[in-house]
């Protein structure tokens, strides 16, 4: 068995340690929390799962519920605007030295978040808006495992890559497929796990909850200071 765990590691070439199964399984496990507790905690808005908030934002616009639309149209737009800003610091700092700009979108991550646990009920839209942002950020610069395209903060794409993968392995029988498949179905079990640890203690405990996701993002940081994995 270890020769052949081997004789895969060998395959695969040296990448940063941002694509580690095991720093993804920390921002899996930080993007199922965050949207559980926006749901669960702020007034039922999804903050990963835009397609939700469109069908609840038209459902309410067409029946005339402004106001209640408007509630899930604002989170939508702090995640495209998450996803721009993340993109335009990559490209001013992708290649700063004094720390990697993936870290430097982590920090600025844990910093929000930590913020929205102070935010009270009254400010609800605003500490939902802001969770999207961060996602957004989140599921913009943290795109691959072990070089597979995938997503920390949904599972609607990871499932369908996951699902696949494993049909390639069936037809060709290629252990590269099935290890593909793997880590995909991982990374939605570690979502699900965050999940629901998010939606049972958020029931529990609150909107200070959400600093645990802090903890989460913030293990994820400090392995990056180790740069390279195999």
């Amino acid at each position: 068995m270890f020769r052949i765990r081997s004789f895969f590691k060998e395959l695969e070439p040296t990448r940063q340690m941002s694509e580690a199964f095991r720093n993804c399984i920390f921002l899996a496990l930080s993007g199922g929390f965050q949207d559980a507790y926006t749901y669960f905690t702020r007034d039922g808005v999804f903050a990963n799962a835009q397609t939700g908030n469109v069908v609840l934002m038209s459902t309410n616009f067409m029946t005339g519920k402004w106001e209640e639309g408007l509630k899930y149209l604002f989170p939508i737009l702090a995640f495209a605007l998450g996803v721009l800003v993340a993109d335009l610091i990559q490209k001013k700092f992708k290649y700063s030295k004094k720390i990697h700009w993936r870290q430097g979108i982590l920090l600025f991550e844990i910093l929000i978040l930590f913020a929205v646990g102070f935010m009270p009920k009254s400010m609800n839209t605003i500490a939902a808006v802001i969770v999207s942002f961060s996602c957004a950020m989140q599921v913009q610069t943290f795109r691959k495992v072990r070089g597979y395209s995938y997503a920390s903060t949904m599972c609607i794409g990871n499932l369908r890559s996951g699902t696949a993968a494993l049909s390639g392995f069936i037809h060709d029988r290629k252990p590269e497929q099935l290890r593909q498949a793997m880590y995909y179905f991982g990374v939605i079990f570690f979502f699900a796990l965050g999940a629901g640890l998010g939606g049972n203690l958020s029931l529990s405990f609150g909107m200070y909850i959400i600093w645990i996701s802090c903890g989460l993002l913030l293990v994820s940081f400090l392995m990056m200071f180790k740069e390279k994995i195999q």
